[in-house]
């Protein structure tokens, strides 16, 4: 792997920390917090493709789990993803992998399939994470889904619009540099 990629995979993994460390908004009736993370997941796959995007996101979660932290609300520790929201953790990991594998074979750049791409991502976060909240917390799955991932549908969803919009033109750019 060449220094450049080692710098953006760090570059990526370190901007979903910060939009981790965003104050988190509690809702009253979900463990689950509104956070910016998937802001960054989204952007790691689309703008550096499925291999970096998925090591960005798997950075971010080895050094939350190490102790740094950068979990939603400054958590950290392995307790953090074996706890009711480390699905959702683990679901980033493989959603950033799966958006840039999507924006990678469809290099035209269309809006339309790097919003697919992201609408996928996000399946994956919520199917992982509602599974993992389900089984830590005793609730039953479709509750889980209604308490831990429909809420927060309409708000992902403009996020990943945005990081369709910023995406597109940043990894044209870079690839005109020739970093991606």
């Amino acid at each position: 792997m060449k220094t450049k990629d080692l710098i953006l995979i760090a570059m990526f993994a370190s901007i979903t920390a910060v939009l981790s460390l965003l104050p988190a908004i509690p809702l009253p009736f979900s463990p689950v917090p509104i956070t910016f993370q998937v802001l960054g997941v989204f952007l790691a796959g689309a703008i550096l493709g499925g291999r970096r995007g998925f090591l960005s996101q798997l950075l971010y979660v080895i050094l939350g789990c190490v102790g740094l932290p950068i979990f939603a609300g400054g958590q950290a520790g392995l307790s953090v993803l074996v706890g009711p929201t480390g699905g959702y953790l683990i679901g980033f990991v493989i959603a950033a992998g799966i958006v840039g594998l999507i924006v990678e074979k469809n290099e035209n750049n269309k809006f339309s399939h790097a919003l697919f791409a992201m609408c996928l991502g996000l399946i994956v976060i919520y199917v992982l994470g509602t599974i993992q909240l389900s089984l830590v917390t005793g609730l039953p799955l479709k509750k889980a889904f209604l308490v831990g991932s429909l809420p927060y549908i309409p708000l992902d969803v403009i996020k990943g619009i945005f990081a369709v919009l910023v995406a597109i033109p940043t990894r044209a750019r870079l690839k005109q540099l020739k970093l991606c």
